[in-house]
């Protein structure tokens, strides 16, 4: 499996810098129920308001239900379909947009359901499985061909299943998952008192 590994300006842990959004994929390994399940008890257990827990998960395993599979699949942009078509599982990502307790409107839903798909990413990582978040899909088509309820917004897809050995990747697919892993500097983003002031 090719690392890469983010270069931090501080030290951070190891699953969190390995953790990177691969699209070259291996066709022929699938991923068994117990890996499956592991994954979604990982994002069971992220944090969320009120413990309401606003995350939905449509789990579509292509060695167990190529049906859901497909239907997957054709929500995505064309761009995702290229190389998402090797993944073993794909998901949609949704967030109930009401309150579980009082029904009342949930704003932090979106920010709940991100914090379980990375949970499922880390560990994903930590299981040697590669993990590509898209909001590259079409979430009306998305809620109509799986019957989803409406106060169920989908706002993600996500592909997992194992990286492709080197050997077996074309040259333009090499180049592109060993590019450099970029993010801008620390003080660009996060500030110290007041707006603008970089915390480093």
């Amino acid at each position: 499996m090719i690392e890469s590994k983010a270069t931090t300006q501080y030290p951070i842990s190891e699953q969190l810098a390995n953790r990177w959004s691969g699209r070259a994929y291996d066709p022929n390994k699938n991923l068994d129920r117990k890996q499956i399940v592991t994954l979604l008890e990982a994002a069971r257990w992220a944090p969320s308001c009120f413990g309401d827990e606003p995350w939905r998960f449509i789990i579509c395993d292509k060695t167990t239900n190529e049906t859901a599979w497909q239907k997957a699949f054709e929500c995505l942009v064309e761009g995702n379909r290229s190389w998402a078509i090797d993944a073993p599982l794909l998901s949609i990502i949704t967030a109930n947009t009401l309150f579980g307790h009082n029904d009342k409107p949930n704003k932090w839903c979106n920010y709940d359901t991100g914090a379980a798909a990375l949970s499922l990413c880390v560990q994903a990582t930590d299981m040697g499985l590669m993990t590509h978040q898209m909001g590259g899909f079409d979430p009306a088509k998305a809620s109509e061909l799986f019957s989803i309820p409406e106060q169920f917004i989908p706002i993600a897809m996500m592909t997992v299943g194992y990286q492709l050995d080197i050997e077996d990747m074309t040259d333009e697919i090499k180049e592109r998952e060993l590019a450099e892993r970029k993010r801008k500097p620390l003080g660009e983003c996060f500030f110290e008192g007041e707006w603008g002031k970089g915390i480093v």
